[in-house]
């Protein structure tokens, strides 16, 4: 039986973050989609897949680290260790009598005490009853008691299926719902987990290949797009917003782009450069966070103020023609 901690390649201590991070890079060297020429690729990712979705179940994975379910998350077998056994009267033979002769077999007339001074006594219908003889046989042949036969291998469900879904910065930071097309050519409408990120891995249940035992299902890895201006921090996204030297000055209202579309920002007569100003709620959707009017909380847009100077200084040369600046800004360096 595989392990699924060497499976993810992570020692029996790991954490949750360590198991976490093991499995996103493990489900990026091996998705299908970037191993074509691996035919192995989607069994191994698909391998991975389990043991993330039961390592990363806290309580699955304490019953798989006591041994009461196996790495298929299966109830694991009640009389595993208690097969016969061998040595000089240690354990039940082959031929079902306790205390046999060595190597697990009773010998030659020896049954353990029974029927003592060489007496010849006929014990076949006590063993049968015993041990499940032909007197303890149920129609077809089943057997009871000790003879029960094994119940039949669980049906195997069918194979999953992976997809890559692309998604636009814009669109994973705020939330918005995806829609993906199934191998089967349907196309569904996919709402992103908050705090979606780079390498999320979503399964749609029952949407893989049929099986005996049921339909597999779908592994969906989310790929976030990057963006020319914003960039995430966190819950938070951070941009550089030019403005020009008098709008610094004078102060004004001017446009700022975010994930919802363009805003109004002021800016404060006499901001500097590096200025920075904050969007409440323009950022990210917060992971684990609670519903506000059924949207997920999110975080800020922080904006960082640029002043660009004009690209001909002569009218501003002319301006400040014998006017010199008396402030010290290097003084804090010693300078």
């Amino acid at each position: 039986m595989r392990d699924l901690y060497s499976t993810l390649g992570v020692p029996r201590t790991a954490s949750e973050q360590d198991i976490k991070s093991a499995y996103r890079k493990l489900a990026k060297e091996l998705h299908p989609d970037r191993n074509k020429d691996k035919p192995n690729a989607s069994e191994k990712f698909s391998e991975v897949t389990r043991a993330y979705d039961l390592l990363s179940d806290k309580n699955k994975r304490a019953q798989y680290d006591r041994g009461e379910i196996d790495a298929d998350g299966n109830p694991a077998n009640p009389f595993a260790g208690m097969g016969a056994r061998g040595g000089n009267g240690g354990g039940y033979g082959r031929g079902g009598a306790y205390g046999g002769a060595p190597g697990g077999g009773p010998g030659p007339g020896d049954f353990g005490g029974f029927g003592g001074g060489g007496e010849d006594v006929d014990l076949s219908d006590l063993f049968e009853g015993l041990f499940g003889g032909r007197k303890n046989q149920q129609p077809g042949g089943a057997r009871r008691g000790f003879g029960r036969q094994p119940p039949p291998p669980p049906m195997r469900r069918g194979a999953d299926i992976q997809y890559r879904l692309a998604v636009p910065f814009v669109e994973a930071a705020a939330g918005r719902d995806q829609r993906i097309t199934l191998a089967d050519g349907k196309a569904i409408s996919l709402k992103l987990p908050a705090g979606v990120e780079d390498g999320t891995m979503m399964r749609l249940k029952d949407k893989g290949h049929p099986g005996a035992g049921g339909h597999g299902d779908g592994i969906v890895m989310v790929e976030v797009g990057t963006h020319p201006f914003f960039k995430r921090e966190g819950d938070n996204i951070r941009m550089d917003l030019p403005i020009t030297l008098d709008e610094a000055v004078r102060g004004a209202k001017v446009k700022c782009p975010t994930v919802d579309g363009a805003v109004m920002l002021t800016i404060k007569p006499g901001s500097s450069s590096g200025t920075v100003m904050r969007l409440a709620g323009k950022g990210w959707t917060r992971k684990n966070a609670k519903l506000v009017d059924g949207k997920h909380e999110r975080g800020d847009q922080l904006v960082t103020l640029e002043i660009q100077l004009p690209t001909d200084l002569g009218p501003l040369e002319q301006r400040l023609d014998g006017w010199i600046d008396t402030a010290r800004p290097r003084e804090k360096f010693g300078l």
